[in-house]
């Protein structure tokens, strides 16, 4: 088969990959070079196949008018955004339902067990098993009151197997992390995740494993998909036609505005994400480190430490928000006092491709053959891009995966 891609971030890199792989007549097309679009190179480099549940939990809905209001929130809707967010939210207080979060937990299970196994496999085939580390994660809470909202979460995680370690104090906590100086009493340690060191070098990686395996990578825009007999054979570029047997668009937070001309609806909204990177913190950590009332990763990365997270709705145009990066810095403080912020720099803004339902949208569109879809990953974007690429390419090349594409369809949208 010849098969266009269309995204160089890491979804699309890994689904190239294995449709390479396996034999396909591979070309990826993306207006930027591979891994520097979207939020494949900023990303908190989290591994983490036990993450199910989703962001809309039971409750979530009276969460909403503090979004609105607090603009040094760790998820923050600004007020000139908000009437084009609230179709989006309505969705996502509908997915919150109990019966909803309890098949979407499920359906996020069923593709993420074994994510840290499928990107081992690539990287190890790569020679660059360097890129990630298997230390675990470590979530910090104030005190039970806190951890108690977020025990929902949690729950579920359990139930699909997450192995969790309570640390009750914070003589427990610093046992694993010396230099924990904050008030947080409390740590849920997570032994079986991991982290990569390199978001970027890993997307460099596995493009460059696209070109050994015989497939292409072209910096180049897409324009529209391409229609012809009913179905999408191809794709227009700003300066050429390209035609095909398939097309996977894998294109984050971009992808609704190529679909919509096709009559393809999407709720696909950016989750603008920041980073700062401090080459020298004067701190030393392990593993991830994660302030959980702040949603903030503090990750140890090739480059020094890495302070990311944040979710802020203003979509694809409106430029970065600098007051959104330096409340990743006070987040760095609560945790870890002492840490040097002097000389922060790297800052970065990258828009995650987010669902209502927190389930990306994989597989075939039945109205459009030749059309598949990779797109809307989230805040688990490298999680997922490893497994949703093996499973793609056996869906589209074969032997058929096990792995029902249904609930990740995106169809799901239409009803």
């Amino acid at each position: 088969m010849k098969i266009l891609v269309v995204g160089a971030g890491i979804v699309g890199l890994c689904t190239a990959w294995h449709l390479a792989r396996g034999g396909a007549d591979v070309t990826v097309l993306d207006r930027a070079a591979p891994g520097e679009g979207g939020a494949s190179s900023g990303n908190a480099g989290a591994i983490s196949a036990g993450s199910v549940a989703p962001l809309a939990m039971p409750g979530v809905l009276r969460q909403v008018p503090g979004m609105l209001l607090d603009p040094a929130g760790a998820l923050h809707i600004p007020p000139r955004y908000a009437l084009r967010a609230a179709p989006w939210l309505l969705r996502f207080v509908a997915a919150a339902r109990p019966a909803r979060v309890a098949r979407i937990a499920e359906a996020l299970a069923v593709l993420l067990w074994n994510a840290m196994e499928q990107h081992r496999l690539i990287l190890a085939e790569e020679g660059a098993l360097d890129l990630i580390r298997e230390t675990g994660q470590l979530y910090l809470y104030r005190d039970r009151a806190q951890l108690a909202k977020d025990a929902g979460g949690w729950t579920l995680r359990r139930q699909h197997g997450m192995r969790i370690e309570e640390l009750d104090g914070a003589d427990a906590i610093r046992a694993l992390e010396p230099d924990m100086r904050g008030d947080y009493a409390l740590g849920l340690f997570i032994p079986e995740q991991g982290s990569c060191v390199n978001p970027l070098r890993h997307a460099q990686v596995v493009a460059r494993g696209v070109q050994r395996l015989g497939g292409t990578i072209r910096q180049e825009g897409v324009a529209a998909l391409l229609t012809a007999g009913g179905r999408i054979g191809g794709v227009r570029t700003a300066t050429e036609t390209l035609t095909a047997d398939a097309v996977v668009l894998a294109a984050g937070a971009w992808s609704a505005r190529l679909l919509a001309p096709i009559g393809i609806r999407v709720p696909l909204e950016t989750q603008r994400g920041y980073h700062v990177m401090l080459p020298d913190a004067g701190i030393t950590l392990r593993r991830p480190v994660v302030p959980a009332d702040r949603k903030a990763f503090i990750s140890p990365m090739e480059g020094g430490l890495r302070l990311a997270g944040t979710v802020e709705f203003g979509g694809l145009e409106a430029p970065p928000t600098p007051h959104r990066a330096a409340l990743l810095l006070e987040d760095l403080r609560r945790v870890f006092p002492q840490a040097r912020t002097d000389g922060a720099q790297g800052f970065w803004m990258g828009h995650r491709p987010c669902l209502p339902d927190s389930l990306p949208v994989i597989g075939p569109v039945a109205r459009w053959p030749g059309l598949w879809c990779a797109f809307g990953h989230g805040h688990l974007g490298l999680t997922g891009s490893a497994p949703t690429g093996a499973r793609l390419a056996r869906a589209m090349l074969g032997p058929a995966p096990n792995l029902d594409l249904a609930p990740y369809a995106v169809e799901r949208f239409a009803a």
